[in-house]
């Protein structure tokens, strides 16, 4: 099986040793992306809509980069600091999946004390190509 790591520009840089994502064989696999300004790599202002959005078009700039899109996720997985938050991050992402129930990805959402940089929420995504 064929991999290679993907960068973009359209995320922000890895905070860490590791990659914006992989390609393995047909699959995009990517980091957990957070609502972070890819320019100036600080916490977008506002609150869970704001880096909700923020952290969706991280993934998307990271997909497309891999060749892939939002629209070919299989399995998205949803960190959030506050539980509470659920519904104002469920209708931004609403508006990047759709709610057609024959292509919405698979999804896990966990609620976790604390993420980097205490962001409010970090996202990541499996994808075909």
């Amino acid at each position: 099986m064929s991999r290679s790591n993907i960068t973009t520009e359209g995320a922000p840089a890895a905070i860490g040793p590791y990659a914006q994502g992989v390609r393995a064989g047909s699959f995009i696999f990517t980091a957990g992306q957070g609502g972070l300004d890819p320019v100036t790599g600080q916490v977008v202002p506002g609150g869970i809509k704001e880096q909700t959005a923020r952290t969706l078009e991280n993934l998307k700039a990271v997909l497309e980069a891999g060749g892939s899109s939002l629209g070919q996720a299989v399995k998205v997985t949803v960190f959030l600091k506050d539980m509470n938050d659920f519904a104002a991050m469920n209708a931004v992402y609403v508006s990047y999946f759709g709610t057609d129930s024959d292509t919405l990805p698979a999804r896990t959402t966990v609620e976790v004390s604390r993420l980097p940089r205490d962001i409010l929420v970090e996202i990541e995504v499996v994808a075909e190509v």
